[in-house]
């Protein structure tokens, strides 16, 4: 499946009147304690330039699009992935194992949970093609707010600790030697163990050759 990038697709909704959207019911900004509670609602990113991303997952909100990625993470399909497209300021997008932005995983997509949390600094919501039913395992975060993507993606969770890491993701749309995931995992620690890696391996691989993305 062909994925559109991100920022083509938000520069579309604002170029023309989005139809008009059923706002969803308000959810509250913090996690409600029974999900603080679940360890597996605790989603972390060990990333190859040297800092670890905490983010709560919010099952509460997108509780199909939580349940996809611990599946994969438990699978360990994110392992060695890069982060594709980052633009400063905006969002950092990752998740597709070909690097390119035009994959996702063998699982089906995912129908949209589009709900009430805003998109934040430090937001993580699913990235999509322009069918809203179209998520699979990309996701992106957010650098600062962005209000034109609200109730247009499917907000899933938010950034706890490690901002500071976000911000050392490298940009690029392909970065020329991009940040990777060296090791996701939960709380729960239901995820493969992360394999020893020399130091030299740890260094951000160059982007691949087709990365580029539709629309550049």
């Amino acid at each position: 499946m062909k994925l559109l990038a991100l920022p083509l697709f938000a520069f579309a909704l604002l170029a023309a009147k989005p139809a008009p959207v059923e706002a969803p019911s308000v959810l509250p900004i913090n996690a409600p304690a029974e999900v603080v509670a679940n360890p597996a609602n605790k989603l972390m990113l060990q990333l190859s330039n040297g800092g670890t991303v905490v983010i709560e997952l919010r099952p509460d909100a997108a509780p199909n699009h939580v349940a996809r990625i611990q599946t994969l993470v438990r699978q360990g399909f994110y392992d060695g992935t890069i982060f594709h497209r980052v633009i400063p300021g905006f969002m950092a997008q990752g998740g597709d194992p070909t690097g390119t932005g035009e994959g996702g995983s063998k699982l089906p997509d995912l129908k949209a949970e589009f709900n009430s949390l805003p998109h934040l600094r430090g937001t993580v919501a699913a990235a999509r093609a322009e069918p809203e039913d179209s998520a699979n395992s990309q996701f992106y975060i957010m650098f600062g707010p962005k209000g034109s993507l609200d109730h247009n993606y499917t907000v899933f969770g938010r950034v706890i600790s490690g901002m500071d890491v976000v911000d050392r993701i490298a940009p690029g749309e392909p970065p020329a030697a991009p940040t990777k995931i060296v090791h996701a995992s939960l709380g729960d620690g239901s995820a493969p163990a992360a394999a020893a890696v020399p130091p030299a391996a740890q260094a951000p691989a160059p982007a691949p050759a087709q990365g580029s993305t539709p629309g550049n």
